[in-house]
């Protein structure tokens, strides 16, 4: 039904304003009597065999939502009813921001995908732990912090720190976001010093807590060797809890996508399908380099069961959709699911 009804009508308007009222149209839904229920029997699978046990939680299933679909935590009570095992809501920064100035989400929808430049547009720490406050713990929370766009260099360690400690309380586990690259001075943020200084920092904090929560590193898909091999320094030195591999890509090589189009588009993070490849080949090389020393969230370009397959073997233990979500609905969390049963 989604596929062929509702992603052609949805796929008329403007990918940011479809987005906004896609999210009134599942809230207002959920609300009638007996639609959540409806929505949990066409889409969730049972099983007690999808378990997988991470970071000291317990995934009813190993499919999750990546970050940036529910930016501001406001649906993920409702999204729960559609078969995901997890859902990482954020961006959140500690003040409220507009991000950058639309139009600034684009379909690509002869290669199966999307690049955006939204820049962290969130509304802020405060408005995300009011709407956690609401949650009905359906599933596993995570929690994706970043800085404000406006924060100065010397200060960007302190808006991570603002964000963990406020949220530690309401969600389950912690993602890093230093690879977005919508977002200013995103250098500083991928040097290897700066990391061990943020890391540190953070994981100082988590200590603090009576019950200390997993963080782990979100990376870009376009990294190389030399850079990859940093990355499993830096999760041996630190104690990271795990990576999530991977962010947009800043790659526009082998598109079907026009060179006026791409031009007319300009800048953004790609994601779907065409940084499917890099996504998996980064998941293997971390998985391989590291003899498996942590765990890796594989995300990027899952539009089938298949594709939710080749990133567990090359290494990943948990997956996440977003772009796949947008294009094939929500049946795709079931197919997954069904596929990791018969196989």
């Amino acid at each position: 039904m989604y596929k062929a009804l509702l992603r052609p009508l949805f796929f008329l308007f403007d990918p940011e304003k479809i987005h906004h009222f896609t999210f009134s149209l599942i809230k207002a839904t959920s609300k009638v009597p007996g639609m959540a229920a409806l929505f949990r029997s066409l889409y969730t699978v049972n099983d007690t065999r999808l378990e997988r046990k991470l970071f000291g939680l317990t995934f009813k299933n190993p499919v999750g939502l990546a970050a940036g679909f529910d930016k501001n935590a406001v649906l993920y009570n409702e999204l729960a009813n559609f078969g995901f095992g997890f859902i990482e809501i954020g961006t959140v920064t500690p003040k409220a921001q507009a991000g950058n100035p639309k139009k600034r989400l684009f379909r690509l929808q002869d290669d199966k995908g999307i690049i955006n430049r939204m820049g962290f547009n969130n509304e802020g720490l405060q408005a995300a732990i009011s709407q956690l406050k609401l949650n009905k713990g359906k599933l596993i929370i995570g929690g994706n912090i970043g800085k404000n766009t406006q924060t100065k260099p010397e200060d960007y360690t302190k808006d991570y720190l603002e964000c963990f400690n406020a949220l530690h309380p309401y969600v389950d586990y912690f993602v890093l976001n230093v690879s977005c690259p919508n977002v200013g001075s995103h250098a500083k943020l991928n040097d290897k010093d700066y990391l061990l200084e943020l890391i540190g920092a953070v994981q100082q904090a988590n200590n603090t807590f009576e019950k200390q929560k997993p963080i782990l590193l979100k990376i870009a898909p376009d990294l190389n060797d030399i850079q990859l091999d940093e990355i499993v320094e830096l999760i041996s030195e630190t104690n990271l809890d795990g990576v999530i591999a991977s962010n947009t890509s800043t790659d526009r090589t082998a598109l079907k996508a026009s060179d006026a189009r791409l031009k007319e588009i300009g800048n953004g993070g790609l994601s779907g399908q065409p940084i499917k490849e890099k996504s998996t080949r980064v998941i293997k090389y971390l998985a391989d380099k590291s003899n498996k020393a942590f765990p890796i969230i594989g995300v990027g370009g899952i539009h089938s069961a298949k594709d939710a397959l080749d990133k567990i073997e090359a290494g990943a233990d948990l997956v996440q959709i977003y772009t796949g979500f947008i294009y094939e609905g929500p049946a795709l969390i079931k197919a997954i699911n069904k596929a990791l049963l018969d196989n």
